[in-house]
């Protein structure tokens, strides 16, 4: 089931908080988990970089252990780490860290202790918050609502296949890319296949969720040459199964739908600004007073939405 959102302001605003009520509006299409991948505004240098660890009682062991890595990159964290204080086992620690001489090879050895503490985004702006619950439990306790941004995914999850646990929640981060998240709705049948000749190019898997593969199979056809609106129509006869995902990078938001037009989405597009949603009643909490809703219905569409001058919409 699950439902999807999307948003982009004309100006930095209160991203965050469209989102919540955006995912908020779509609750009953899957409340194991919400997530939030929220662009603000970029830094010239640094990342900032979004974990999950599992054991909050060696919180400071993990974040220890995370910052003798990033030495051995060349970086180090630039702030003191924070996280949030639930009674949870887990954790969500956000840092900021100096650039790495290379992303790649960091992420891979960071990856080496993700069942302690496993990264869930990297960027320039891109800052993914994901947890167990619906969007109000998730945007309270993580305060989405005080984000402040240019653009950003939003997604509600019913588990059907993979394990109900935090870190399998959507969004995800299109590993090593940073700055590129996705949000999906539907099923990949041939994830396994896909998956499988990813890893046999040195990509990484750390969920068995196969919204995962999305992002980083979009990120790798651009790495090959493409460009996102090229990846995203090549998408369509090379990814199979029923569909509807939007990728997010640091310039705006693209999306797919499959060739059986089976997941729906509706936009509502007006004055510079967009938002993007599983139901147009999500829509409503955004655009109350009856804004015209383009409705995304055909098969095999495709689509990029800019913010500012970034991008041209396609």
């Amino acid at each position: 089931m699950c439902g999807i959102a999307g948003r982009i302001l004309a100006k930095p605003g209160d991203v965050g908080s469209d989102l919540v009520d955006l995912m908020d509006a779509q609750a009953h299409r899957g409340s194991d988990s919400t997530g939030f991948a929220v662009y603000g505004i970029p830094r010239e240098t640094g990342y900032i970089v979004r974990a999950m660890g599992f054991d909050r009682r060696k919180l400071s062991e993990d974040l220890e252990d995370f910052r003798l890595i990033l030495k051995d990159h060349g970086a180090d964290l630039l702030e003191d780490p924070t996280w949030d204080h639930s009674g949870a086992r887990h954790y969500s620690v956000r840092m900021i860290i100096s650039d790495p001489k290379d992303i790649s090879p960091w992420i891979a050895d960071a990856d080496t202790i993700c069942t302690r503490l496993e990264v869930q985004s990297v960027g320039r702006s891109l800052e993914i918050i994901k947890d167990d619950g619906d969007a109000k439990t998730v945007g309270e306790k993580h305060h989405v609502r005080g984000m402040i941004g240019t653009h950003g995914l939003g997604h509600a999850r019913l588990a059907t296949e993979s394990a109900v646990r935090p870190n399998a929640s959507h969004p995800f981060w299109a590993r090593p890319f940073p700055d590129v998240a996705i949000v999906h709705n539907g099923q990949i049948t041939d994830y396994y296949s896909w998956r499988n000749r990813l890893q046999r190019k040195g990509y990484r898997f750390l969920t068995e969720n196969d919204s995962e593969l999305i992002a980083v199979w979009v990120s790798d056809q651009m790495r090959q040459g493409k460009t996102l609106q090229q990846a995203l129509t090549h998408s369509i006869s090379e990814i199979d199964g029923v569909f509807t995902f939007m990728i997010a990078d640091i310039d705006g938001i693209g999306f797919a739908k499959d060739r059986f037009a089976m997941k729906p989405l509706v936009t509502v597009q007006t004055d510079g600004e967009f938002a993007a949603a599983t139901e147009e009643q999500a829509l409503r909490r955004i655009y109350p007073q009856g804004a015209p809703i383009i409705n995304y219905d055909g098969p095999a569409l495709t689509g990029i939405w800019g913010y500012g001058n970034r991008r041209v919409a396609a």
